[in-house]
């Protein structure tokens, strides 16, 4: 009788998703995290290497000019 149960439990266990969407959300969560990281590394050479123009009295010119 209690292998019965047992089936049924592991059973039930096996059929049950109510984690899947979490980990989907972990995964988008750590996808979107990761891109941004990216772009502020990208974008942060560019500030470090115009700050570093302005603080030298460089003239700076936008790219509509």
């Amino acid at each position: 009788m209690s292998e019965h149960i047992m089936f049924n439990f592991i059973a039930s266990w096996l059929r049950d998703e109510s984690g899947a969407v979490t980990v989907d959300w972990v995964v988008l969560t750590a996808a979107v995290v990761g891109l941004g990281l990216a772009a502020a590394a990208s974008a942060r050479t560019g500030v470090v290497t115009l700050a570093s123009k302005i603080g030298q009295g460089v003239e700076v010119t936008s790219l509509g000019e």
